[in-house]
């Protein structure tokens, strides 16, 4: 029996290494090629940072940045504000024409990429507005207000419905009596929203190519764009340092909340 489960625990051990080979080699390979001096993907040619200076000098790459960062905060602060007011709308009726809402608010998140972004496109046409900033950042604010209104939701559900009746009671305004009593139990679940939000406005690229406009790019169109023209290194840069962010992110989330209870 030992020698089995030996034996079964090394074949886990092995599948794990494979499993984790294919997904960060590709980001480790990319990580290399970014300090590579060489152009070539093949040849090593010594250590450099200068496409990282060079990213950091190109001003296209920096006007598409700042448009990533502002549609991914407006459209996230504005889909908050939205979702927050159409999920507390929808928890407050009737349980049939409330899990109507809610199906017909789960279309968008089910529904292809390709298929918001044309019809969002031909809706701007019909409506005669241009392409452009705006266009991209109403379209982020639409795909984002579902996945916020998922969010706020089972935390609508757990508020005690009393507590705000009682502040209403105690001589509280509407206003006062959601910012003082509802808001702060609902705020996890806000605060969720708005950073999934966020993040699926800067992962966001078929919807964003469909409705930019021409003179416009988020980092995502101009990788794209890049791509087609030729790999260039700064390219490699700018994704490691997306990247690391994201890592640095993820591990400052997974361990704060630990020290804290510490």
């Amino acid at each position: 029996m030992n020698k089995k489960s030996s034996i079964k625990r090394l074949i886990q051990d092995f599948y794990l290494v494979i499993i984790m080979v294919f997904l960060y080699a590709p980001i480790a390979t990319m990580t290399v090629l970014s300090f590579n001096s060489s152009k070539s993907r093949t040849q090593w040619g010594g250590f450099t940072t200068r496409w990282y200076g060079e990213l950091f000098s190109s001003s296209t790459i920096m006007a598409a940045l700042y448009n990533t960062l502002l549609i991914a905060f407006l459209s996230s602060l504005i889909a908050v504000i939205i979702g927050t007011a159409a999920a507390i709308a929808i928890n407050s009726m009737n349980r049939i024409p409330r899990s109507l809402l809610m199906g017909v608010t789960n279309i968008p998140m089910l529904n292809a990429d390709i298929v918001t972004g044309i019809s969002l496109m031909l809706a701007f046409i019909a409506f005669r507005i241009s392409l452009g900033f705006q266009t991209i950042l109403i379209s982020h604010i639409t795909f984002n207000i579902p996945y916020v209104i998922l969010s706020v939701m089972p935390k609508l559900k757990q508020t005690d419905k009393s507590t705000y009746e009682a502040a209403m009671d105690l001589g509280a305004t509407s206003v006062t009596a959601f910012f003082k009593v509802v808001f702060p139990d609902i705020l996890p679940g806000v605060l969720s929203g708005f950073l999934l939000a966020f993040t699926m406005s800067l992962d966001d690229f078929i919807i964003t190519h469909f409705t930019r406009g021409a003179g416009i790019n988020t980092l995502s169109t101009l990788i794209y764009s890049e791509v087609r023209r030729g790999i260039k290194p700064s390219m490699y840069a700018l994704s490691n340092i997306i990247f690391l962010t994201v890592l640095v992110l993820l591990l400052i989330t997974n361990f704060a909340p630990k020290r804290k209870k510490q």
